[in-house]
């Protein structure tokens, strides 16, 4: 539809199938996504029109979408942390998202891409971003040992955020397919059902331990796993959505004084980093892209996420052109 005052029409270039969209396609969000309903929140693609009231912005701008809209008014919004509103409306799945050929949405959520950023690499900021902020909560600083658990795309993109930062990453992953992309990207990676991970952390890290664990696998495994792997003052960084309660040595988190520190989304500040981070390369996004699908065969795009040997499927939705 035309953009209202406020408003920019984009004519979105790639949408990115994350893992949520999964969740969503077998029914585990029906409770916020009211159908018919346009998913899709992971994008890149060109300003096509602009409203009365926008300024800053043209026709042929190229830009992604911090897809979060906040109320401004709730405890959280007033202590600062809009990000996580009590009332948030995560846009691509509690309303409207990118994969179409044209989205309106409100100008104060774009976020200005580069021009020599190829668009299907920028369709890689949205979960940069997540990796962005989970490791600036991380405290992870150059030098220090971090371990991740799982690598799905989060994962890895999180695992190269944390080398970028200057710390050593090791990460632990079951599939060989997912392993092999991961030491394809400069990410040692290991399988802890044929390794002894203790054992080789302790030996990596000098007998110390990690310094930062990121739970990404949202298994039980790995939150037990997480704090036998931590340094004394270690922080575990609970990244993976995890809907059922999990077990948790609490005598390790009390004898090593740990840290459980959460993550959800992302700042304005974390896309910022995100678009630098992919542009200068040390988030290598071309190399995460499994493969890019027509917006008429989206089905079969969700179909081989399925299958696990994908890392990353992109929706083609026409704005490139």
């Amino acid at each position: 539809m035309p953009p209202r005052t406020g408003q920019v029409r984009i004519d979105v270039a790639y949408t990115g199938i994350c893992g949520t969209d999964l969740h969503i396609l077998h029914g585990a969000m029906d409770h916020r996504v009211q159908l018919p309903a346009v998913i899709g929140h992971e994008m890149s693609g060109r300003i096509a029109e602009v409203g009365d009231d926008v300024t800053g912005w043209a026709p042929g701008d190229p830009v992604t979408v911090m897809p979060l809209a906040w109320c401004g008014e709730c405890p959280a919004c007033e202590a600062g942390h809009n990000h996580i509103c009590h009332r948030l409306n995560f846009i691509g799945i509690d309303s409207s998202g990118s994969m179409q050929q044209s989205w309106t949405v409100p100008a104060d959520i774009l976020v200005r891409l580069p021009e020599d950023l190829p668009l299907e690499q920028a369709a890689l900021i949205e979960p940069t971003a997540v990796a962005v902020h989970d490791v600036r909560r991380s405290r992870l600083t150059a030098g220090e040992s971090a371990v991740v658990i799982g690598a799905g795309p989060v994962g890895l993109l999180i695992g190269k955020v944390a080398q970028a930062t200057g710390a050593k990453v090791t990460v632990l992953e079951l599939d060989p397919h997912r392993r092999a992309v991961a030491a394809q990207l400069g990410l040692p990676a290991l399988d802890p059902q044929t390794t002894d991970v203790a054992a080789q952390i302790q030996q990596r890290t000098g007998g110390a331990g990690a310094d930062v664990v990121f739970e990404v696998s949202g298994s039980a495994a790995g939150v037990r796993l997480a704090t036998e792997l931590l340094a004394v003052r270690g922080r575990l960084v609970v990244v993976a959505i995890h809907p059922k309660a999990r077990e948790i040595d609490l005598h390790r988190v009390f004898w090593r004084e740990l840290e459980i520190v959460g993550v959800r989304v992302y700042q304005r500040e974390d896309y910022e980093a995100a678009v630098r981070l992919v542009h200068a390369g040390d988030v290598p996004a071309d190399r995460l892209i499994s493969r890019i699908v027509p917006l008429e065969h989206v089905a079969d795009a969700f179909a081989a996420l399925e299958t696990g040997g994908d890392v990353k499927v992109l929706i083609d939705c026409g704005g490139n052109a």
